[in-house]
């Protein structure tokens, strides 16, 4: 069946792509693989929705990596002041937090969805759920719908696909063998904002659940403060995700205990203390450590040394772990359609006609709203270069 414009994928960026292909006068067909729309947005959005996040541009930009220099010109086309105005212009005001998160009053992202459908609704975009996209049949899109095998030969398509984490809301990767046969090239997944899986003594389990605040955690020369959780399945949170990166490739993380104190001040605290209380006691009457700081330095450190040593210790904790978890655990993903695959409108070299959007590119950032700003910049760019492609 002939058909005019195709969105692959109902989250953030393929909406945006189907919103900028509406607007331009396109004829716009959105197929998503699972029962509702959104499913992963909606996730995110259950425990506050991250929409960006307030800084300077060039710092905003700089969270993005090695992809920098890729996103830089999408970014600038919808950054993340354009992200707050885009959400109030769908009647949903927004607030800044004191890290400079921005989120929408409601703090819900329900509400900014269900204004969304209903503007691209006016604009004329259909929406078919449980259309599961199963490859190419020659030049043709199959695709397994509740009426059966339905066909489409699109004159332009959008693929927003996400990557390869939640498969349970959709984003498994599957696509990734069917565009490698059509010469796609394409970089292996990874998980990014990941946990790190720790097989914990028994000790440690008073302290699951409990949060580890007032740390800085470094790795491959980074050093940032940053919070995270210990959970009966290892580490996780924040602090951890934001280092996901750079233990993947390799390198080892460390803890600062005690990011606010240097190695003289510490010395002297354990020097002052009384010879006859226990090291936990001194620990925590000297050095201020809350339970569970002193718990991971037990698990992490032992046998603890004395003096000068366990100084070094409190100050670079090797963090013992066997790997990051299951990319399915993982928030978003590595990898995916390679920079080089694409031209400067996202539209995929060897497929004519055929853009990339969101997760499933070679990209990657940290939460706190730089991986919704980013899907639904990539959106914009690619649907406004589709709105293009095949007209005079």
């Amino acid at each position: 069946m002939k058909i005019d414009a195709l969105v692959i994928g109902a989250g953030p960026a393929g909406l945006m792509a189907a919103d900028e292909l509406a607007r331009a006068g396109r004829k716009v067909l959105v197929a998503e693989a699972k029962p509702s729309i959104g499913r992963k947005f909606l996730m995110a959005g259950k425990s506050g929705l991250n929409l960006t996040k307030d800084e300077p541009f060039e710092t905003f930009l700089s969270r993005y990596g090695d992809s920098a220099g890729h996103l830089r010109e999408i970014l600038t086309g919808f950054d993340n002041k354009a992200v707050r105005r885009w959400a109030e212009g769908l009647g949903q005001p927004v607030f800044t937090g004191s890290s400079g998160r921005v989120f929408p009053k409601s703090m819900k992202a329900s509400p900014l969805l269900r204004a969304w459908m209903g503007q691209l609704g006016e604009l004329g975009v259909q929406v078919q759920t449980k259309w599961r996209w199963l490859g190419w049949r020659g030049d043709a899109l199959v695709f397994d719908t509740p009426g059966g095998e339905t066909l489409l030969e699109p004159t332009v398509t959008v693929l927003a696909l996400g990557g390869a984490s939640w498969s349970r809301l959709g984003s498994d990767g599957k696509w990734a063998p069917w565009l490698a046969e059509r010469g796609v090239a394409l970089t292996p997944f990874g998980g990014a904002n990941v946990g790190l899986r720790v097989d914990w003594s028994s000790h440690m389990e008073r302290h699951f659940g409990a949060p580890v605040k007032g740390v800085a955690l470094m790795a491959g020369g980074t050093r940032q403060r940053g919070e995270f959780v210990v959970s009966h399945r290892g580490l996780e949170g924040g602090g951890i995700y934001g280092m996901s990166r750079l233990v993947r490739q390799g390198h080892d993380m460390t803890l600062d205990l005690l990011p606010d104190w240097d190695k003289g001040r510490i010395m002297e605290r354990l020097s002052s203390a009384s010879k006859k209380a226990s090291l936990p006691n001194k620990l925590r009457k000297s050095l201020r450590l809350d339970p569970v700081k002193i718990a991971l330095l037990m698990e992490f450190g032992r046998p603890l040394p004395q003096g000068g040593e366990l100084v070094d210790l409190l100050k670079s904790l090797p963090v013992k772990h066997q790997g990051l978890r299951p990319i399915d655990e993982a928030i978003s993903t590595s990898g995916g359609v390679a920079w080089d695959a694409l031209d400067q409108g996202l539209m995929i070299r060897d497929l004519p006609g055929m853009f990339g959007a969101g997760e499933m590119l070679d990209w990657e950032a940290p939460t706190g709203g730089y991986l919704l700003t980013a899907c639904l910049a990539s959106g914009k760019w690619a649907g406004r270069n589709a709105a293009h492609w095949g007209r005079a």
